[in-house]
């Protein structure tokens, strides 16, 4: 959607060009994680709440969506998460850590000495993937079953209005913006991923039947009061499923070729998607911030992009950042806000 100037600006004819991070991240300390990530991507950067996979089974992707679900629950069975109506030890251990999580963030946040009114994301898997991985009773996907991929979207949808109001209730006085994270969309688009045997494929879930899940889930998130929300996409799959499903963002990877292979994008931005753009390398190697910014902004005029348009980059990492130590992390997230003071301060120059 196409937005209003952001206040927090001072120039207005500098572009607003920002940073963030994809959401998942290396340790088990969140409250050292949380603070980290506040003052590396503070205002007017994307700090969130972050996920700590390492922490163990109750924190990975798939159990910390689960434990958002209204009235479905999943625990551990030896093929994987399994969907219950009825709550495990697993399903409240993945609940209490999401709220402590919470917690901290409203702790962290509280104790800032203020000035830093920023939009604070959270994020989470989103209804195709979520169902591609958790199981049923008898071990299949429930990705398999139609009834169960739409009892899984509704309460996803459902759940989630809770989930973003306790962020932001964490996070006074600041927008809250919604990453929904869909790693497996192409297998579920292309009916690629095996059944539990290993000896067939599921079949394809039908590409409008993707849309209206989606949809589902990112109005339940607006209507909760999220400001913004964001669909990361991997590769192969159309980015304009993002607008068509209602969301406000695209996250994938940035292309690695010409500015014909930026085309799509530029389409996207120009109809009012933001985009976010994965492009600091992990591990941090190769070009710094001004040759990565440069590089993009000589594709944005080949494009035929104003500069003005800019003010919908958002630049991200390529990827999350897990297999990284505490420096590497520090200096991914100083190349990622740097990138965006560099690709901003390029296009005010130009």
């Amino acid at each position: 959607m196409n937005r209003a100037p952001d206040p927090r600006r001072t120039d207005p004819d500098v572009p607003h060009v920002v940073g963030t991070a994809l959401g998942a991240m290396p340790g088990t300390d969140v409250v050292e994680t949380v603070t980290l990530l506040r003052g590396e991507l503070g205002a007017p950067h994307l700090s969130f709440l972050p996920s700590l996979p390492a922490r163990g089974p109750a924190a990975d992707p798939v159990a910390r969506t689960a434990a958002v679900l209204d009235e479905l629950h999943a625990d551990r069975q030896p093929h994987g998460l399994r969907v219950s109506g009825v709550p495990g030890k697993d399903s409240r251990a993945a609940r209490a850590l999401l709220a402590g999580d919470v917690n901290v963030l409203a702790d962290v946040i509280g104790a800032e000495s203020g000035g830093d009114d920023a939009p604070v994301k959270t994020q989470l898997l989103g209804p195709l993937t979520l169902a591609a991985r958790l199981h049923l009773h008898a071990g299949e996907r429930a990705l398999k079953d139609h009834g169960a991929r739409r009892d899984l979207r509704d309460s996803l949808a459902s759940g989630v209005t809770a989930h973003v109001r306790a962020v932001r209730a964490a996070a006074p006085g600041r927008e809250i913006v919604v990453q929904l994270d869909e790693p497996d969309l192409a297998q579920v688009l292309a009916g690629t991923l095996p059944t539990m045997s290993g000896y067939r494929t599921l079949r394809a879930v039908p590409a409008a039947e993707a849309r209206t899940s989606l949809a589902a889930v990112v109005e339940a998130c607006r209507q909760a009061g999220a400001a913004a929300v964001a669909l990361r996409l991997p590769p192969g799959v159309d980015s304009r499923l993002a607008p068509e499903a209602g969301a406000d963002a695209v996250q994938l990877t940035a292309p690695e070729g010409t500015a014909r292979d930026w085309e799509p994008l530029a389409a996207l931005v120009e109809n009012g998607t933001e985009l976010w753009l994965g492009l600091v390398p992990v591990p941090p190697a190769g070009a710094g911030a001004e040759a990565l910014a440069a590089a993009v902004w000589r594709i944005w005029r080949d494009l035929g992009l104003p500069a003005g348009a800019l003010d919908r980059v958002r630049i991200t990492p390529r990827e999350d950042l897990l297999a990284l130590g505490p420096d590497g992390v520090r200096e991914v997230l100083s190349r990622v806000t740097g990138t965006a003071s560099a690709l901003a301060r390029t296009a005010a120059e130009a």
